[in-house]
């Protein structure tokens, strides 16, 4: 069974692959490697993985490698994480983290399907009824959001 590593903080003047086996080399021809490089530029993206054969190679490289100096940058080296084909592994503890009741789902399809009918203020009734406070809006838009409903409001009084 084979081990992916993950090799982070690798410096972007690295154009090739065999630049990063020659690091691994000590190990044997067991190990190979991969670059991730940008598709437009063909840089380097700061990253690439190492194959080995087992768990226990596994961690002696990284007992060896993590923090070894490559191009004057240190290597940061751990097992990599299975790859998720529709999620992102945040967006997959989030949802798990917040089980979802069946009240909760009952009114987001409500709201939906008074969406679809094209009832726009049903749809704000139905929000600023439900009287719910644990819905916040992204803390990165949330500026953005104030000044809108300020203006909504402005133009609604006028």
């Amino acid at each position: 069974m084979s081990i992916r590593l993950y090799i982070g903080n690798l410096p972007k003047e690295v154009m090739e692959r065999q630049e990063l086996q020659e690091v691994f080399q000590e190990e044997g021809d067991s190990v190979t490697t991969k670059l991730i490089t940008d598709r437009k530029t063909g840089k380097c993206r700061g990253f690439g993985f190492v194959t080995v054969k087992n768990d226990e190679q596994a961690d002696q490289i990284i007992e060896k490698y993590n923090g070894y100096q490559f191009k004057e940058t240190p290597l940061k080296i751990e097992k990599a994480l299975p790859r998720s084909k529709n999620k992102s592994e945040s967006e997959n503890t989030e949802a798990e983290a917040k089980p979802i009741s069946k009240n909760n789902t009952n009114k987001s399809k409500k709201s939906r399907r008074e969406k679809d009918k094209g009832g726009a203020s049903k749809t704000a009734s139905s929000t600023s009824s439900s009287g719910n406070d644990a819905v916040q809006p992204d803390p990165r838009w949330a500026d953005a959001l104030a000044e809108l409903k300020q203006r909504l409001a402005a133009s609604t009084n006028s």
